[in-house]
């Protein structure tokens, strides 16, 4: 396929793991975006079935698709792998049994155009099933502070944000100037103490609750079959997540304390001038 006048600014990273069944679909939505200047990095995560012939099958429809074949490390590995390639200034994440509405690239890179001060921004989501479909959450948007992003990303009910990553889009610059990773130590809610450790260090979120990527609950993935295995990684993840934002909190405290201490300093000198 040609490429466009202008370069993409926006990069969409694929982990998969052996997704043959479901990647055509993730794929063929991606083709019908309204906005298709982006950047595709299929990160294929030592699938044993058909997923590279698959992604191969593709390579000629994108406008930039990259293929990276690794050997199996984990959804994390994937993920840290496919950051790694980025070049463009945006870029979100996308799991292969999933699929995207047609405005879902052009998203990000308006809501990024017009909030410039925004460091991530967030679209809403449906969640489907065999036999349901639902968006999630009543229609909002907004610029939100670091507490009520921490909250919506937090709520187990009916929020729009939550932790997950398919539905953020990040910056670049701020990934490599902070050095973020997903950890590889928990099987759960490594997506959501990525994006509190990203929140806590820059800040500035807007989100929009249309929902434009469609969550496939499959009855045979591992998030969704019980184990107890999961409990103490799941007690693990969520004391993670609290302590890193008990931390991110108390250090903004203390910062508006000291510019305020520093402002009343420079206010009695020059009371006394």
């Amino acid at each position: 396929m040609n490429g466009l006048q202008t370069q993409p600014v926006l990069t969409v990273i694929m982990p998969c793991y052996n997704m043959e069944k479901y990647l055509p679909r993730a794929l063929e939505a991606l083709l019908k975006q309204t906005d298709p200047n982006f950047k595709l990095l299929i990160v294929n995560d030592g699938s044993t079935d058909r997923t590279q012939e698959v992604a191969e099958s593709y390579q000629d429809k994108f406008i930039d698709l990259k293929i990276i074949n690794k050997e199996n490390g984990g959804l994390s590995s994937a993920r840290n792998v496919g950051m790694t390639c980025v070049t463009t200034p945006f870029f979100t994440f996308h799991d292969g049994d999933d699929w995207v509405e047609p405005g879902y690239t052009a998203f990000f890179r308006q809501a990024f155009k017009e909030h410039p001060e925004a460091d991530m921004v967030c679209c809403g989501y449906y969640i489907d099933t065999p036999k349901h479909q639902r968006p999630v959450g009543r229609t909002q948007a907004g610029n939100l502070t670091r507490w009520q992003t921490y909250k919506k990303m937090t709520n187990i009910f009916n929020s729009p944000v939550k932790g997950y990553t398919w539905n953020k889009g990040y910056r670049k610059s701020v990934v490599q100037e902070l050095h973020l990773q997903f950890v590889s130590h928990l099987a759960f809610m490594e997506d959501q103490i990525f994006n509190v450790d990203y929140i806590a260090a820059a800040g500035n979120f807007y989100y929009s609750s249309e929902p434009l990527y469609h969550y496939f609950q499959r009855s045979d993935s591992m998030v969704h079959k019980f184990n107890f295995k999961m409990i103490p990684d799941n007690v693990k993840a969520n004391y993670e997540v609290w302590h890193k934002i008990a931390n991110s909190l108390a250090a903004q405290r203390k910062q508006k304390s000291s510019q305020k201490a520093a402002r009343r300093k420079h206010e009695s000198t020059r009371q006394w001038r």
